[in-house]
């Protein structure tokens, strides 16, 4: 009889370190449908068929973790958020290697409204259906996050530096790759501008 394997244990990295300087005011904070990106972002990844979240916070990180600290969400903070993306992801990643051994992990970023459990756990069946190693999100001809990677290329993303984003790694091994089609990954708020578009359902 054929031993079946056990399925893969997911970990999500919530990146919400950024200061937001293009909006003027922390975009964590920000409310759509009655709540603030921040506490959408963690209520999709505590929802999902993930085995461990991690939310990680950098600027104004003590006005932020009040908005989700009733949650079941662990917190990191990352005090060298202003050297960019990287570090942020190197913060939430040692976190779930030392706490949780994870065989992949999911990176998310608390700007993206329309992100929910739905695709979280899409991305985790594509990896489980196909074997692939990294799992990316397709919009606008571009790959990108949210975006799962398997533990084979951890190191790799310990390696980036400064504002490089986990895009770098994805499209070193696209042959490495599958996708989930998600065209709402293309909005993100970084402007008030964004942020006006997305409450009147532009």
């Amino acid at each position: 009889m054929k031993k079946r394997m056990s399925p893969s244990k997911t970990g999500i990295i919530i990146l919400a370190a950024g200061s937001s300087s293009r909006l003027g005011q922390p975009k964590q904070l920000l409310t759509y449908k009655g709540k603030t990106l921040v506490r959408r972002a963690v209520d999709m990844a505590l929802e999902s068929n993930s085995s461990a979240n991690v939310l990680v916070l950098g600027a104004s990180f003590e006005l932020i973790s009040k908005e989700v600290q009733h949650t079941k969400i662990d917190m990191v903070i990352n005090h060298d958020w202003e050297k960019g993306m990287a570090s942020g992801m190197k913060k939430g990643l040692e976190y779930l290697e030392k706490k949780h051994s994870p065989d992949q992990v999911i990176l998310m970023l608390c700007d993206q409204p329309f992100v929910d459990s739905g695709l979280l756990n899409n991305l985790i069946k594509k990896q489980a259906e196909t074997g692939k190693g990294i799992i990316a999100c397709h919009y606008n001809d571009i790959f990108g996050v949210p975006a799962l990677f398997s533990k084979k290329y951890f190191s790799e993303l310990y390696s980036l530096k400064g504002a490089e984003g986990a895009k770098k790694v994805i499209y070193n091994h696209q042959d490495e790759m599958d996708i989930v089609d998600f065209p709402d990954a293309a909005i993100d708020i970084d402007t008030v501008e964004d942020y006006e578009r997305l409450i009147k359902g532009n």
